[in-house]
C-alpha cells in the first residue's frame, strides 16, 4: 500500500468530485487518479528509471501531480524551494543524489552549477499525456517516497526520509484525531515545501477531500478563498493565523483550523476564540523526525491552554531524566516519544533504533492527566552564570503582550556570563514594557539582558523563527 493507492477507488465511487483546485484550474478524481498512474509510468518508462526526483516547482497541481506520481512509481520525491539560491539549490541536491529535476524554465538558473539532470516542466508534461495508464507494481510500504530537509540547531541542512508506511498512520491521526474527512473542503494557503502544508494536501488527496492551494500567502487572498469556497478545514501556522484576525478574515461558517504548532501563543488563541467561537481550533506539536506527537482539541485548549496537548491516538510519551529514569508528572526532562509515524532517518546519518523509542531532544514535562508541556529544546538552551533558560519560556510571555508581532530570544557569548539571553522584537512597544511584563511572570535571571527591535524576523518556510539567522545576525554586530 502506498499513499496515493486509494485514488483509483475514490475516482471509481465519485468520479466527478473535485480532487484539486487552484486559483487556475480544477481536477477531478476520475481524471487526477489518471494522470497520477500517468505520471508513474513515465518515471517507470525513462531509460534509466530515477530512485530520487527533485520538483522545483512553485505550489501548483503540477508540483502534486509530480509529487504523487513519483510516490506511485516507487520513487522517493525531493521538494526544492523555489526560494532558495542557485548554492542552496546545489547543495540539497548533492546531498539528495537526486537522478533528476523538474522545474520550469524561469528557475533553470538556480542549477547552473548543479551536476543532477535537469527535465523542463511542458515537455515532461507532453510526455506524460502519451503515457500509459498501466497497473502499478506492488511498493513495500516501508519504502522512502519523500526527502524533506531540516537545519536543527546548526543551520547546516540535513536529509531525512519518510516511508509510506509513516504517512498512512499519520492519515489514520487526522482522520481520528482531527475528525477530517472525504466531505471535507481544505484550504492550503501555504508552500509545499512545508511538510505542514505539504502533508495537509497529500492526506486531503488519500482521504478523498478536496484541496484548495494558492500559490502563496496573501491574507486577502486567503479570505476570499475562505469566504467563497466553503472551505471546511484551513491548515495555517501562528503567523498566518494573525495575519488573517487582523483583517477579520474568517467567515460565519464553521472551519476548523489545523495550526503547527506548541509556538501558537495561548493568549492568541483565547482571542481568536473569543471573537470567532463557531472556530474550531487544532494545534499540534510535532517534529520532521517525529511526526506528529501531540495535540490540542477545542476543549482541551480551554482546558489547559498553556499544554502542547495530548498524545496522539497511537503516541506514547516518556519523560526522562538525564540519568535515563522516568520522571514524576511536573519533573522537566527530555522528551521520548514511540510511534508509527516516525522517520525512516536521516540521509548519510542515524537512523531509529530498534527500541521503538525515539527523541530530538525537546525538554519538558506532563501532568496528572497526560497533557505535554513543552520547556524548549536542549541544544537550544541558554546556560546563564550556570542557570538553565529556554528561550521558548520566554518567547511566550513576550508574545502575550498585544504590541509584541513576533519575538526571538537567543544565546549570545559573554565573557562573564557563558552565555545571555538577547530578546528581538518585532512590535509597536519598548524595552521597558517588556522588561516589567517579564518581571511578573519570569524568574529574574531568565529576562533578557539585551533588546533589539526591528522591522521583521527570518522565518523557515513553515512560519517558525529562524533562530541560527537571528543568532548570525546578532553576533555579526547587531548588539
Amino acid at each position: 500500500m502506498t499513499i496515493t493507492h486509494t485514488y483509483s477507488s475514490i475516482a471509481e465511487k465519485s468520479p466527478g468530485r473535485v480532487a484539486i483546485h487552484t486559483e487556475s484550474e480544477q481536477i477531478t478524481y476520475q481524471d487526477w487518479a489518471l494522470l497520477v498512474s500517468q505520471t508513474a509510468n513515465w518515471l517507470r518508462s525513462l531509460p534509466s528509471m530515477p530512485k530520487r526526483v527533485a520538483i522545483l516547482l512553485p505550489n501548483s497541481l503540477a508540483f502534486l501531480q509530480l509529487f504523487a506520481g513519483a510516490a506511485a512509481a516507487g520513487c522517493t520525491a525531493v521538494p526544492i524551494d523555489t526560494r532558495w539560491s542557485a548554492a542552496e539549490c546545489k547543495e540539497r541536491l548533492s546531498i539528495s543524489n537526486a537522478d533528476l529535476v523538474v522545474t520550469l524554465a524561469f528557475f533553470k538558473n538556480k542549477l547552473t552549477d548543479s551536476q543532477t539532470p535537469v527535465v523542463l516542466l511542458d515537455n515532461c508534461m507532453a510526455d506524460i499525456s502519451e503515457a500509459a495508464a498501466d497497473p502499478l507494481p506492488t511498493i513495500d510500504p516501508e519504502h522512502p517516497f519523500y526527502m524533506g530537509f531540516t537545519s536543527g540547531s546548526t543551520g547546516k541542512p540535513k536529509a531525512f526520509t519518510r516511508s509510506h508506511r509513516s504517512w498512512m498512520e499519520s492519515f489514520t491521526c487526522t482522520e481520528t484525531d482531527f475528525s477530517i474527512s472525504s466531505d471535507d473542503k481544505v484550504l492550503i494557503p501555504g508552500t509545499l515545501m512545508s511538510s505542514h502544508f505539504l502533508y495537509g494536501a497529500v492526506s486531503t488527496l488519500f482521504l478523498g477531500g478536496t484541496v484548495c492551494l494558492l500559490k502563496k500567502f496573501f491574507p486577502a487572498q486567503t479570505k476570499e478563498w475562505l469566504n467563497r469556497e466553503s472551505v471546511s478545514v484551513l491548515y495555517t501556522v501562528p503567523t498566518m493565523t494573525d495575519a488573517l484576525s487582523r483583517i477579520e478574515a474568517f467567515p460565519d461558517s464553521p472551519v476548523k483550523i489545523i495550526s503547527s504548532g506548541a509556538d501558537w501563543p495561548a493568549e492568541s488563541k483565547k482571542k481568536l476564540a473569543a471573537k470567532w467561537p463557531h472556530l474550531k481550533l487544532y494545534d499540534f506539536y510535532g517534529t520532521s523526525e517525529l511526526s506528529f506527537v501531540t495535540y490540542s482539541s477545542p476543549e482541551d485548549s480551554k482546558r489547559k491552554p498553556h499544554s502542547a496537548g495530548r498524545p496522539f491516538h497511537n503516541v506514547q510519551i516518556e519523560i526522562r531524566s538525564a540519568a535515563g529514569e522516568r520522571c514524576q508528572p511536573g519533573e522537566i526532562g527530555k522528551i521520548f516519544v514511540k510511534s508509527p509515524m516516525r522517520f525512516s532517518g536521516y540521509v548519510n546519518g542515524s537512523a531509529p533504533d530498534e527500541s521503538g523509542w525515539m527523541t530530538v531532544d525537546d525538554m519538558g514535562c506532563v501532568d496528572e492527566d497526560g497533557f505535554l508541556y513543552i520547556s524548549g529544546r536542549e541544544n537550544g538552551m541558554i546556560v546563564y552564570g550556570g542557570l538553565n533558560i529556554f528561550p521558548e519560556e520566554v518567547e511566550r510571555v513576550l508574545l502575550s503582550c498585544p504590541e509584541v508581532e513576533n519575538a526571538a530570544v537567543v544565546g549570545i557569548p559573554d565573557e562573564y556570563w557563558g552565555e545571555i539571553a538577547v530578546a528581538v522584537i518585532h512590535g509597536n512597544t519598548d524595552a521597558r514594557k517588556l522588561k516589567a511584563l517579564c518581571k511578573q511572570k519570569l524568574a529574574s535571571y531568565k529576562i533578557p539582558k539585551k533588546w533589539v527591535f526591528t522591522n521583521c524576523l527570518p522565518e523557515t518556510s513553515s512560519g517558525k523563527i529562524a533562530r541560527s539567522s537571528v543568532r548570525k545576525w546578532l553576533e555579526e554586530g547587531a548588539v
